[in-house]
């Protein structure tokens, strides 16, 4: 691994196109470095976690509107979208709204937490999308979500956009783009360009993730993924993109982020070195915001330490900024102890989680979200009772460098009416690869074939698995298989209001 300083350089010094950030990260795209054994079942892993999800959230309204929304952009030859028969295609960068869109929409799939934080497994769908419709190889996909891991992963790692209240999707985007670029081959200049340009015009508020959280948060990676694809297809015709996207006069780094004196060290491998960022990611339990995993464990062992929940007069949890920040009381947001808050909302509130995970003692992608269980009054009474506070011992583990020490959770302090106290801590989530039950491949299918039960028949459950645990052996014809088939009758969502893609003319205009 090599460590590169990226840093603002005036206009006036013409910065060399292979000194540029974009350009590196192209290069790295296009190294035909082999896969690494264990990669290549980690890759297969999180495929078939991604579709677990996207499949349980097929008849949430978001996920709906996005799959309408593709299947009125039929395509001869494209892709496939996830539940749909797979002889029904539509243009790839429409299969990867829709895809992405489910797989984000439970918030249950894989993340990486470092200076920045994101949910690579979006990446994942642009890239199956893209491979689908410009005939890739199943070995082909594998090298390409390896390489989209690594980009993210560098950025992520590096880069510190929440702190600027910047969204995470240009590491993601970056990401797809050098997946894409791999999976098909690309040229580096071609990839450069294309870089360039998703970088540009990815660029949002964290707003998505701020207060009344809206059913954007979905769309928010799928946007990403339907921008990454097009900014590929405008490479290859030739056109150019603003650059130096990272170190310009005007770029990102100078305007948005750490401004013209930063200096940022973006570690990535040397030509021939083995891809293996997405060994530093890992997956969910638990339908709920990723620093959430930990506290939902640990809520599950302190139950046998208090006789009743309503014996707590309050709970203080100890833990990093970024915890206390986006999904803790140091929030701000007052939607996030609000019980008739959105389910989007619900998902990125420490304290709720805690509460119920501390009554119920399990937890599930619907039922622990349901209005009636978030309006219960003795978990509205538990739920603001509860706390967080940063804490710089934990906020030093969770950043600490060597990733053995880094720490995810913190410090739970239960005070009880009658003055004691109950104090437990965590580091990591039991799933947690140094967790107390890290998942391995037969939790994933375990999680995929819970996820699916009751929706996809027992034969095309099996098939599905069939044609992603063999991968690397799947021919660019049979790409298309690597997707699940539900029936008709369950991707019918009651409720929804047709867009500007059904309309036929101005009779059909709304006043």
């Amino acid at each position: 691994m090599r460590d590169h300083d990226v840093h603002v350089h005036p206009s006036s010094q013409s910065l060399a196109r292979e000194e540029q950030l974009a350009w590196k990260l192209a290069v790295v795209a296009g190294d035909p470095v082999g896969l690494d054994d264990d990669v290549a079942e980690i890759i297969i892993n999180r495929v078939i976690d991604n579709t677990g999800v996207a499949v349980a959230a097929l008849r949430r309204p978001p996920v709906a509107n996005a799959r309408a929304q593709a299947l009125a952009h039929p395509h001869r030859g494209g892709a496939t979208v996830i539940g749909v028969d797979p002889l029904r295609r539509v243009s790839c960068e429409w299969a990867a709204w829709a895809n992405t869109a489910a797989v984000r929409e439970l918030d249950f799939h894989d993340t990486y937490l470092a200076q920045d934080m994101n949910h690579p497994g979006d990446m994942i769908s642009a890239i199956v999308a893209v491979a689908q419709q410009c005939g890739a190889t199943g070995h082909d996909l594998l090298a390409g979500v390896a390489s989209a891991y690594e980009v993210s992963g560098a950025l992520t790692g590096a880069i510190s956009l929440h702190t600027h209240r910047i969204d995470h999707l240009p590491h993601i985007a970056a990401g797809m783009v050098a997946g894409i670029a791999t999976a098909l081959r690309l040229p580096v200049d071609v990839t450069y360009q294309a870089i360039n340009h998703v970088v540009h015009v990815t660029v949002t508020t964290r707003q998505s993730r701020k207060g009344a959280i809206s059913t954007w948060k979905a769309h928010a990676p799928a946007h990403a993924a339907k921008l990454a694809v097009e900014a590929v297809d405008r490479a290859l015709r030739g056109d150019t993109s603003p650059a130096p996207i990272y170190e310009g006069d005007d770029s990102i780094i100078a305007w948005l982020l750490d401004g013209p004196a930063a200096h940022y060290r973006v570690r990535l491998p040397e030509a021939g070195e083995a891809k293996r960022a997405i060994m530093d990611t890992y997956t969910k339990a638990y339908s709920a915001e990723i620093q959430a995993q930990a506290w939902i464990d640990l809520a599950f062992r302190l139950r046998g330490t208090i006789a009743s929940t309503s014996e707590i007069d309050e709970v203080v949890i100890h833990t990093s900024h970024h915890t206390h920040r986006i999904i803790g009381s140091g929030s701000g947001d007052p939607q996030k102890y609000d019980p008739g808050a959105s389910r989007e909302t619900l998902d990125h509130s420490l304290m709720y989680i805690f509460a119920v995970a501390l009554e119920d003692g399990h937890w599930h992608h619907e039922t622990s979200y349901l209005r009636e269980r978030a309006q219960r009054p003795c978990t509205v009474r538990l739920w603001r009772s509860i706390r967080t506070v940063e804490d710089p011992w934990w906020d030093q583990r969770y950043h600490h460098e060597d990733p053995m020490q880094r720490a995810f959770g913190g410090r739970a302090v239960i005070r009880l009416h009658d003055g004691r106290e109950i104090v437990d801590q965590i580091d990591v989530a039991h799933a947690h690869p140094r967790g107390q039950s890290p998942f391995t491949r037969d939790d994933y299918v375990g999680k995929f074939t819970s996820l699916t039960a009751h929706l996809v028949p027992d034969e095309e459950r099996e098939r599905f698995l069939t044609t992603a645990l063999g991968l690397r052996d799947v021919e660019a014809a049979d790409l298309g298989g690597l997707n699940v088939v539900v029936p008709a009758s369950h991707l019918v969502v009651d409720g929804l209001v047709g867009g500007l893609f059904e309309r036929r003319g101005p009779t059909e205009v709304r006043a």
